[in-house]
């Protein structure tokens, strides 16, 4: 939590408004999920699948250990997820190039269109979030949030996004 360590940017806060942003994160997450796990449910899957093809769809050729890695389950739990949507065509996996024991995971045309209708639906519930909230407000959420993350959670994120300009 390296964003809060500072006293003196833990003493502007009451136990009161912190207990404000607790609830507020409960129930943004909530509606966050809502309209992906309606599109999930009517294909069986859960918020695990998602996240498997957010982050496949997100980062193309990912081996599955930079995979286990991203989503923090085990090993079981995440050959589970990745057998049922390799068999419902929606990720492929492939022997790597440079190791053959390597299995490089990418979206079928059907999984980028899953992924598509998923993103589209948290993407507009963050842009009019966005929108109401103004500039300002973004950026300071975006820095709450990355606050919030763990050492290496956050060293992960990074990755994600890439060089930074």
């Amino acid at each position: 939590m390296a964003g809060f360590q500072g006293s003196r940017r833990r003493s502007f806060l009451s136990d009161e408004q912190l207990q404000q942003g607790i609830e507020a994160m409960f129930f943004a997450y909530q509606g966050f999920t809502a309209d992906p796990d309606r599109i999930l449910a009517s294909k069986s899957y859960g918020r695990a699948h998602h996240r498997a093809i957010h982050f496949v769809g997100r980062t193309p050729g990912t081996t599955v250990s930079n995979l286990l890695g991203i989503l923090g389950v085990t090993k079981q739990s995440l050959n589970r997820i990745l057998r049922t949507l390799v068999e419902d065509e929606l990720i492929e996996s492939r022997i790597g190039a440079s190791d053959k024991r390597e299995r490089n995971l990418h979206l079928t045309d059907a999984g980028r269109a899953l992924e598509r209708e998923l993103s589209d639906a948290q993407r507009a519930r963050l842009r009019a979030a966005y929108r109401a909230s103004g500039p300002d407000a973004v950026d300071g959420f975006r820095q709450v949030l990355e606050a919030m993350m763990d050492p290496d959670t956050h060293r992960r994120y990074q990755s994600l996004r890439g060089p930074q300009t």
